[in-house]
């Protein structure tokens, strides 16, 4: 069933449309990705009104809906509304700013619009729950995340700069087929590695330093996340007991993954495990999130997640501890939610790598 087909069947009636302008949301719904257009779904059929910069691939690539050249919107929108007999239009609460929803009731101005989260709650809760060709395309993503790691490891010299190994990280995954970087890429070394997000600098790697690389790529508009940290020549006896600290941590929440388990619950055996090792005190963010179309997207994993999981979820483990100036650690797996534990869809080591 093509997603236009579901959103359909959750319309109230036959007078009942929905109008999706998200980004993220239109490329969800009609398997197509531009920066502009509309889809128009109604009870018995579906339509993707664009330009024609994007019209002739639209009507290649799209899904589940008719693909409509925009010539005059207002002539075109009227035209499905009488055909379909339209009188209450949904849109998107979460993505559409007050100008435009001000616009959006002067077009539509002898119906009724929707402006409730009705329409974005319906989209949320479809994309939260991967398909088997969603979860395909995160997966390829991730394999040439990590093919990228493995060679950036025989690249990595003492000296070269944040800003080098990221730079070099970023050439590998696109140089192995992705269609772009998940977001932007973390290399963080000594004590810029206890700031979880830092942003690479120009500070070049010195022995004796933990190295935090946090990355991922993008496949067909399907995103990886992964982290790895690993230490610049020998790491002292208190680098070794924070590693396997966190390592422990990330372990037990794998173990600890299903569906079924709240995401609070989930969170706080990683806690309990740091907290057994004295280094909860440094975990300074959730567990985890979830993964798709976009990085952080729903569910999310941590103290206040509102969240039950569910078979078919892709979410991130990365617990993680940051001593402040001083150094971090964050050890990164992303897996599918089963109804009995889960799928680690990230296959590289967790053994400490010494460079």
């Amino acid at each position: 069933m093509y997603i236009t087909e579901r959103i359909a069947a959750e319309l109230k009636d036959e007078t009942h449309a929905a109008l999706i302008t998200g980004d993220i949301s239109r490329r969800y719904v009609s398997g197509f990705s531009s920066s502009a257009g509309m889809v128009f779904v109604t009870k018995n059929k579906s339509y993707l009104i664009i330009d024609g910069r994007y019209f002739e691939k639209a009507e290649q690539q799209a899904k589940g809906c008719e693909v409509l050249l925009l010539t005059d919107l207002r002539k075109q929108l009227y035209a499905i509304i009488e055909e379909h007999g339209i009188e209450v239009v949904s849109i998107e609460s979460k993505t559409v700013t007050v100008s435009e929803l001000e616009d959006y009731k002067k077009l539509f101005n002898t119906l009724t619009v929707d402006a409730s989260s009705w329409l974005s709650v319906t989209i949320e809760r479809m994309r939260i729950i991967k398909s088997e060709e969603e979860i395909l395309k995160i997966e390829a993503a991730q394999r040439i995340a990590e093919a990228a790691f493995s060679k950036l490891i025989t690249s990595i010299r003492v000296g070269m700069t944040e800003k080098q190994v990221a730079s070099v990280l970023n050439f590998y995954m696109m140089d192995l087929g992705a269609d772009g970087i998940s977001f932007d890429t973390i290399a963080a070394s000594g004590v810029n590695s206890a700031c979880p997000h830092a942003v690479p600098t120009d500070k070049p790697l010195q022995n004796g330093e933990f190295l935090t690389l946090d990355f991922g790529a993008v496949v067909d508009g399907y995103h990886s996340d992964m982290t790895r940290t690993v230490v610049i020549g020998k790491p002292d006896d208190e680098m070794k007991n924070m590693y396997n600290a966190v390592w422990g941590a990330n372990t037990d929440a794998l173990k600890a993954v299903r569906a079924d388990i709240t995401g609070k619950l989930l969170d706080n055996v990683a806690r309990s495990t740091l907290d057994a090792w004295g280094y909860e005190k440094y975990f300074t963010h959730g567990l985890g999130h979830g993964v798709g179309l976009e990085i952080h997207e729903s569910p999310n994993v941590s103290p206040k997640s509102p969240f039950t999981l569910r078979e078919g979820m892709v979410i991130t483990i990365e617990p993680g501890a940051y001593i402040p100036h001083k150094c971090g650690v964050r050890i990164e797996d992303m897996v599918v939610v089963t109804s009995d534990g889960c799928l680690n869809l990230t296959k590289t080591p967790k053994t400490l790598i010494y460079i």
